[in-house]
C-alpha cells in the first residue's frame, strides 16, 4: 500500500469562491442565461430556457435578488404584467469569480500536459 500524498497548501481544496447561492443548479442556470442575454429576459423566457416552474423560478429569483446578483423590474405591456430580470454588475462579477473557481477545479483534476522538449 502506498503512502498518501502530502497536500502542498493548507486549504488547497477548500474552494471558497464556490458561492453557495450560485452553486445551486437552477440559480447557476438563471445567472448563465442572464449573462448571455445582457438586456435581460422576461420571466416566461427565463422559465422556459431554465425549465423551471413559476413557483420554482420565483423562489430562485428572490434568493438571487436578495444576494444582489440580479435586478428585477415589473411593468406591463398591452395590459399584461411583465417581469424583466437582468444580471446586476455585482452578479456579473460574482459569476466571473465563480467560473474562475470552477476552472481551478478543472485544472486540479485535469492539469495541462507538460510539454517535454525534444532531446
Amino acid at each position: 500500500m502506498t503512502e498518501p500524498q502530502q497536500i502542498s497548501e493548507l486549504g488547497e481544496y477548500a474552494f471558497p469562491d464556490l458561492d453557495r447561492v450560485i452553486h445551486e443548479r437552477a440559480r447557476l442556470g438563471i445567472l448563465t442565461a442572464l449573462h448571455t442575454h445582457e438586456r435581460g429576459l422576461l420571466f416566461n423566457q427565463l422559465k422556459a430556457c431554465c425549465e423551471l416552474s413559476d413557483g420554482n423560478l420565483s423562489r430562485h429569483l428572490t434568493v438571487l435578488k436578495e444576494a444582489n446578483l440580479i435586478e428585477i423590474w415589473k411593468g406591463s405591456k398591452e395590459k399584461k404584467s411583465q417581469t424583466l430580470c437582468v444580471l446586476s454588475e455585482n452578479g456579473r462579477g460574482s459569476l466571473a469569480t465563480y467560473i474562475q473557481a470552477l476552472q481551478q477545479i478543472i485544472t486540479k483534476i485535469n492539469p495541462p500536459e507538460k510539454v517535454v522538449p525534444d532531446s
